[in-house]
């Protein structure tokens, strides 16, 4: 297989694009680093094409190594044949590999390995010929041998079909055909197996087509399996499907064919079906298990490039009743200023009185902005609260409720001990909710992505994959950004490409010892920090107040005198960068030709044009351009709901069935696809997004059991 032409043809690229990507990645370059610094010989692919090229070059290797190791196992046995190689040369997917294998695979002890002992392979190999002159019967009595287990005609034939049943069950032509016709006419059938189904109450006798079950509803399914709430099959025609091994096999009508026959049935009963319906349940998993992990993916990109709230001094309150709500009150760079535990949900009116009393001090005291709300337990109530609190002082702060997933797993983590040594597990929780609020991606990645909540059965995916996945979606967002290399924790640096957790404990360990970075190039002094690791990560940290202003800039340095002489040429100055004066830069680039003024600083087009951007705007942050944050002064309670109500709300969360909106209620409502958008979408991903701020109108509230139906299509006009 030429891996080059196939991904060429998959991916609809130019041949050059999928070779000089190829070798850039198999040469050590990360993908946000080949995705930025190499357009030229990429054809300035994005790092989700560069990612899924990745992963498909990988596969087609493994898919040429498992080829490899077959062939290598057939010639051994000397069973090798033209058609066999020339199979194994079209075949595509590891499936089809694995069912030209099966035949000269070792087996463990079967009914035909059995017979095979016995002796009566001949006599099988002579019935499944099934020529007309040829009787069973009579040549059975020549394999009677009471010493190898064989007493009587009847065994000996009985033995001989056990061995065609699985010469048939092992045909890989019929094994495609029927794998592909279950696949088109299968069903999948459920079948309660308690009396209160809970949760699981739709799939009590419940049946659905293999090829259009949607893939929550297979995760859904399986984990009631694993719960033993379900029996779960697959059902197909038994009769078309024998037919199709009848039609391969069936040569006449004589008394071989009538064994060949009943060998067909007994191998499609015993050993076929069983297997396919345990290799399409994995394929239905698989599949299912892969779109859910491609919303995760998408989700959690949106949640960590949430725009910040810059400059903002941030009071983090996380809910709670015995324990009481836990404050801190961190500054603009996330320091802890202070921290303190009020009661004010315990309904004591004393209690309640010092608690606003505390609060008010914290936020006068620290000129406090912003609050943010974790949103677990006691939540209304303290938002119920803060609102209170707001409109008796007489200042312009705002709360937020914050989604609290995974706070409590970071606080009582190693790294949230490393960097609050002197506060509680509970306090700790607090700092994490406001600095979640004030940066969202400098906070969030120090927490596991599968605890932050914006998944769909994110426990029941397998591990590495959703693993490499997620940590896959957190690089790319940290090197969409941006690090600065003198205030990012550990956790943030560790995900910038080419660092990897020894080298991001060395950078903070050798900044603590030397005092700030003042230019990019010190970073070679970091101890195992290397030529080709700074080549790595040199462009995706920043400098921010260093010696040169480029060091604040996503402009690599490999490319600093391509865009000194674009300065030249054009009439600027570095100095007039860092004093924001060259605001026509890109018009006298355009006048003079970019073309050329490619040609005259040495770099391609694409990496010019990404020059002139960061000229432009020096240490720019992507996520300023985004929607803010809603920030509430007001509260409502579940009650206070009304059908028909418009409201604005947050996106919470994309699921492949809707998205969930927070509204302000501490329930968040369901926005179901259908009442999405006014027009045909195959996912709720194709409309919205987690970060969205959406104007909703109220379908429905269920108060017992506290479920919100809303609505955006009916919202707009």
């Amino acid at each position: 297989m030429d891996l080059i032409k196939q991904l060429t043809a998959e991916f609809k690229l130019r041949e050059q694009q999928v070779e000089n990507t190829v070798k850039l990645i198999d040469d050590g370059n990360t993908i946000p680093f080949i995705a930025r610094y190499r357009k030229e010989l990429t054809g300035s692919l994005d790092d989700q094409v560069l990612r899924e090229l990745f992963e498909r070059l990988t596969y087609l290797r493994g898919l040429e190594k498992r080829k490899d190791e077959v062939r290598t196992s057939i010639t051994a046995l000397e069973q090798m044949t033209e058609e066999i190689e020339k199979a194994l040369a079209d075949a595509k997917t590891l499936s089809e590999v694995e069912d030209i294998y099966r035949p000269y695979k070792p087996k463990r002890k079967t009914r035909a390995s059995v017979a095979k002992e016995k002796g009566l392979e001949p006599l099988a190999v002579k019935i499944l010929l099934q020529e007309p002159s040829f009787q069973p019967q009579t040549a059975a009595t020549e394999y009677i041998n009471e010493e190898k287990g064989v007493a009587t005609t009847e065994e000996a034939l009985a033995g001989a079909q056990d061995i065609i049943a699985e010469m048939i069950s092992d045909n890989a032509d019929c094994r495609k055909l029927l794998r592909q016709y279950m696949f088109k006419f299968g069903m999948v059938k459920t079948a309660g197996t308690k009396d209160d189904m809970g949760v699981y109450e739709m799939y009590n006798e419940y049946s659905e087509p293999v090829n259009r079950i949607a893939g929550h509803r297979v995760l859904a399914i399986d984990r009631g399996e694993r719960e033993d709430f379900l029996k779960v099959s697959i059902a197909a025609d038994n009769d078309v499907c024998k037919s199709i091994l009848f039609r391969h096999y069936i040569k006449g009508e004589n008394s071989s064919s009538a064994i060949v026959k009943a060998a067909a049935e007994d191998g499609y009963d015993r050993l076929i079906f069983p297997s396919l319906e345990r290799e399409i349940r994995s394929q239905l998993t698989e599949t299912a298990a892969e779109q859910a992990i491609k919303v995760f993916g998408l989700n959690l990109r949106h949640l960590l490039i949430q725009p910040p709230v810059k400059n903002s001094v941030t009071l983090g309150l996380d809910p709670g009743y015995r324990t009481g709500c836990k404050l801190a009150v961190v500054d603009a760079t996330g320091k802890v200023l202070e921290t303190g535990v009020i009661y004010p949900t315990l309904g004591s009116a004393g209690k309640m009185e010092e608690a606003k009393r505390i609060t008010k001090a914290f936020i006068l005291k620290h000129k406090v902005t912003t609050i943010a709300i974790g949103n677990g337990t006691a939540s209304h109530e303290s938002e119920v609260f803060i609102a209170d609190l707001l409109k008796e002082l007489d200042c312009q702060a705002a709360y937020m409720v914050v989604s609290e997933a995974g706070a409590s797993v970071y606080s009582a983590s190693k790294l949230a001990a490393e960097e609050f040594p002197e506060y509680d597990v509970s306090l700790r929780s607090a700092v994490s909710i406001a600095r979640r609020l004030q940066d969202p991606l400098a906070e969030l990645v120090k927490i596991d992505p599968k605890a932050i909540g914006v998944g769909q059965y994110q426990h029941d995916m397998p591990k590495a994959r959703l693993d490499e996945s997620l940590n896959g979606v957190v690089e790319s967002c940290v090197n969409s950004v941006g690090v600065d290399v003198n205030t990012a924790s550990f956790a943030l640096l560790a995900h910038v490409a080419g660092v990897n957790s020894g080298v991001a404990k060395n950078i903070v360990a050798f900044r603590e010892e030397n005092g700030e970075f003042t230019e990019r190039k010190q970073l070679l002094k970091v101890p195992k920090l290397g030529k080709k690791a700074f080549e790595q990560c040199a462009g995706f940290l920043r400098v921010i107040s260093g010696k040169n202003i480029l060091d604040n800039t996503s402009v690599h340095p490999e490319s600093y005198d391509a865009a000194k002489k674009l300065l030249e040429l054009c009439g600027y100055t570095l100095t007039e960068v860092k004093n924001t004066q060259i605001s026509e830069l890109r018009e006298r680039a355009e006048k003079i030709g970019m073309p050329k003024l490619a040609e005259q600083t040495g770099v391609g087009v694409p990496t010019l044009n990404d020059i002139i951007s960061e000229l432009l705007k020096p240490g720019r942050d992507p996520r300023d351009e985004l929607p803010k944050p809603l920030l509430r002064t007001d509260v409502m309670s579940l009650e206070d709901l009304k059908e028909g109500m418009l409201l604005d709300g947050t996106v919470r969360n994309v699921i492949d069935f809707g998205c969930f909106v927070d509204i302000g209620v501490h329930e968040d409502g369901l926005v179901h696809i259908s009442e999405i958008a006014d027009r045909y979408i195959k996912h709720p991903s194709e409309a919205v997004k987690v970060g969205d701020i959406v104007k909703v109108r109220v379908l429905g509230v269920d108060l017992k059991r506290k479920r919100i139906s809303l609505s955006i299509k009916q919202a707009v006009g």
